[in-house]
């Protein structure tokens, strides 16, 4: 029995993508952020609480991250501020310059240091599917045999300068029984575009061009102003700015606000929570820190269409204007 393109890519969970870096220039940079020691990693909810801190020797210096906070640790998510480059980025130039070819919108972008003797627990990260269009790629500064990634059951040592893309949704963990060598690599929130999919393997194409997979646009340079009178004010259904929720056209509807932040950000206020839109071209909209899978668009008629995808398949719901 013949295993198909498709097939062969879904059950691999892991591609090396084809750029290949300068892991000298890489990890010579290094020096300029390793100076004091970096934060132990922290979770937050999308309400914003800061959870408790990682258990082990796992630290971050963040790169990119919601209002470039320069000491948040978390991956982030949708919320009132749109990723931002932090101080910590302008200390490394060749780092800046490889994020910047990178053929995607960015979210968190963080240096992540496992130290020697430390292994995670297991766990599963639901957000970084294909089919959300959402994809997390590494890229090793320093590593050691001993420093490996289990991915779905395979182990996974990935080398200094490579370029990966890992399908964290699935079931992983990491652990370095070095006790000499702090493992650290870069490790890049992206959204997932046709740009992107073009470095993936060819072993990969048919299910980046023919599977359940959301490719999102790269957005117009400069964001175009909401087409309505603001604030704009409209019923929205209280599944649509739930980020766990299996139906989010779904729920009674609640009253929603759309107006200019304070720093100029368009935003969407909904049960007591604001989170900044971003342009997906020159109609459309989409949450800061999540990707095209759901979007908002208003029309002509002062009403809004509410889009919801998942791979291929799209659903809407309209909606008047309050």
């Amino acid at each position: 029995m013949t295993t198909s393109p498709t097939e062969a890519a879904g059950a691999a969970g892991a591609a090396q993508l084809l750029p290949v870096f300068d892991a000298g220039r890489l990890a010579d940079e290094l020096a300029a952020v390793t100076a004091h020691t970096w934060n132990v990693q922290r979770t937050h909810t999308y309400g914003g609480q800061v959870g408790l801190p990682a258990t082990i020797d796992w630290r971050v210096l963040p790169l990119r991250s919601l209002g470039g906070d320069p000491e948040r640790t978390d991956p982030g998510g949708p919320g009132p501020q749109p990723f931002a480059a932090t101080r910590w980025l302008g200390r490394l130039p060749y780092l800046a310059e490889i994020l910047d070819s990178v053929p995607a919108p960015l979210n968190a972008v963080r240096l992540m240091a496992l130290g020697p003797g430390a292994v995670s627990n297991p766990h599963c990260d639901p957000k970084y599917r294909l089919d959300r269009g959402i994809v997390r790629l590494h890229i090793p500064v320093v590593t050691d045999p001993g420093a490996v990634l289990v991915l779905d059951g395979v182990k996974h040592c990935w080398q200094p300068g490579t370029l990966w893309y890992g399908d964290f949704s699935r079931e992983h963990l990491v652990r370095n029984t070095s006790w000499k060598v702090t493992r650290v690599h870069v490790v890049i929130d992206a959204l997932l575009t046709a740009d992107l999919a073009a470095w993936f393997p060819d072993s990969w194409q048919e299910l980046l061009t023919h599977g359940e997979v959301l490719l999102n646009h790269t957005g117009p340079a400069t964001a175009p102003a909401w087409p309505a009178e603001l604030p704009y004010e409209a019923l929205l259904p209280s599944g649509f700015a739930d980020f766990d929720s299996a139906a989010p056209l779904d729920g009674s509807l609640i009253p929603a606000r759309i107006d200019l932040g304070g720093d100029g950000v368009l935003a969407l206020t909904i049960a007591g929570r604001a989170f900044a839109l971003l342009p997906v071209d020159e109609a459309e909209f989409r949450f800061s820190g999540w990707s095209e899978q759901r979007t908002l668009q208003p029309q002509g008629d002062g009403g809004l269409t509410l889009r919801v995808r998942r791979g291929r398949a799209l659903a809407d719901r309209q909606v008047s204007a309050r």
